[in-house]
């Protein structure tokens, strides 16, 4: 190999960051080697030992000083997204987390590498949008500015894992920077895989109750796809009282409750309530009598009282909750606004759909023709994959397979502890892709 460079892998969890970018070193005759890797949990770091030969691990980035660390080509972080991402907070750079991302920049102005890569969950592309006219939200501006005036050309897009070969719907902004070159992140060839493709068979199979329940009710090939939760979604979903999870339910109830989550998303309501439109709003008794069919979709038409008796009755079994509408307050921080939903207790109460996908065992049955939906560390292990006319969960070999990771990669923790950490991993692919793209403009600078 004729090129020589040096990089750093911060925030490196599983290390599929370096994977990716060592795949296409060694694709383009560069050696590559890493100088130092920066991780502050337990079992990634673990992990991360066991896996590669040469681990300059050094802890939390911020206690290392720039001093300790030798001059480098490429800076590779996916930094903590929290911030930004829509299961977490939001808060972006009001956020402690938010504000790593300037640990990045303080390393970049002290060590002036050739390129960087960074990584980071597609809400950081609108999060604090305002203005709502511009194409990008405050933070990703500043972001992008902030790496301008270190004197880098800046590119960023949007990649998806499913283009790469990968079964799971990943879409997350990648952001380079150079001294000398502005690059095209967006002239990749598409490539599709679907679940089938990496499914394990698996002999010994546990299952819970709950895993035994659905089988019962359902024929195995009616399961695939469908979405367990509280929501609309048509056929695709299947609800807590299609199970009976919470009690029993009689058919007048279940047709009202499906009337309920359509009628409840409606934008008349929030207009006469005089609050701001949002996805589920508590309906009065007055209100549902309103839009009750005449027509026989219920055993029989049902009066003011035995609405109220069945409504009630769905209360104390936990499908409905009965409360004040919600409203959404705007709250202001130094650097911009955060927005919560409270109860507005001058408003009548009402009745609402009890929605939480995490309450259920199961959010998700994969069909083996499709892909997965995005793996979070939050919820990776209420998806199901439908096995020998069996229900189990994701095993670790297709959850690293669905990122990307090397068949000789092993993990070997408990079985949450390796959801947690594949949740917050990287697509390999698509890192790979990335790097390559860099190096092709960056390699005539290289030793």
């Amino acid at each position: 190999m004729n090129k020589k460079l040096k990089f750093i892998d911060l925030f490196s969890g599983l290390g599929g960051f370096r994977i990716g970018f060592e795949k296409a070193c060694l694709k383009n005759k560069i050696k590559s080697t890493c100088i130092l890797s920066s991780e502050i949990k337990e079992h990634a770091i673990k992990t991360y030992k066991k896996n590669f030969i040469n681990h300059p691990l050094k802890g939390d980035i911020n206690n290392i000083k720039n001093e300790e660390i030798e001059d480098f080509d490429v800076l590779l972080a996916g930094f903590p997204c929290q911030s930004f991402s829509s299961a977490g907070s939001r808060k972006g750079f009001l956020d402690t987390r938010g504000t790593l991302f300037f640990q990045i920049e303080r390393i970049l102005k002290a060590k002036k590498p050739a390129a960087f890569i960074l990584e980071n969950v597609e809400g950081l592309v609108r999060h604090d949008m305002f203005p709502q006219k511009k194409p990008i939200g405050r933070t990703l501006d500043t972001i992008i500015k902030t790496l301008e005036n270190l004197g880098y050309k800046i590119s960023w897009q949007l990649l998806n894992s499913k283009n790469f070969g990968l079964a799971q719907d990943r879409n997350r902004i990648f952001i380079v920077g150079t001294k000398k070159h502005q690059i095209n992140l967006s002239d990749f060839k598409i490539k599709k895989n679907s679940f089938k493709i990496i499914q394990e068979s698996i002999k010994d199979i546990k299952q819970t109750e709950f895993e035994k329940n659905l089988i019962k009710k359902f024929n195995v090939k009616d399961l695939y796809g469908k979405s367990i939760k509280d929501k609309r979604g048509g056929i695709n979903n299947i609800h807590s009282w299609d199970l009976e999870l919470k009690g029993k339910v009689n058919n007048s109830q279940k047709k009202l409750l499906e009337l309920l989550l359509r009628q409840r998303r409606r934008k008349v309501w929030a207009q006469k309530k005089n609050i701001d439109w949002m996805d589920g709003i508590a309906l009065k008794l007055e209100d549902i009598m309103s839009f009750l069919p005449d027509d026989n979709l219920f055993e029989k038409k049902i009066n003011k009282k035995d609405l109220k008796n069945n409504l009630d009755d769905l209360v104390r079994k936990g499908y409905l909750a009965y409360e004040h509408p919600k409203k959404r307050i705007k709250q202001k921080y130094k650097s911009g606004y955060i927005y919560n939903r409270i109860q507005d207790t001058k408003l009548k109460k009402g009745y609402n759909i009890v929605v939480g996908k995490l309450s259920f065992e199961i959010s998700k049955i994969l069909d083996p023709n499709g892909i997965t939906p995005t793996l979070l560390a939050t919820d990776m292990s209420r998806i199901a994959v439908i096995d020998n006319k069996r229900l189990r969960k994701i095993d670790i070999k297709e959850g690293l397979a669905l990122f990307g990771f090397p068949k000789k990669y092993r993990i070997d923790l408990k079985i949450n502890e390796s959801y947690n950490l594949l949740g917050e991993s990287i697509a390999v692919p698509v890192v790979e892709y990335v790097s390559r793209k860099v190096l092709e403009k960056i390699i005539s600078d290289l030793h």
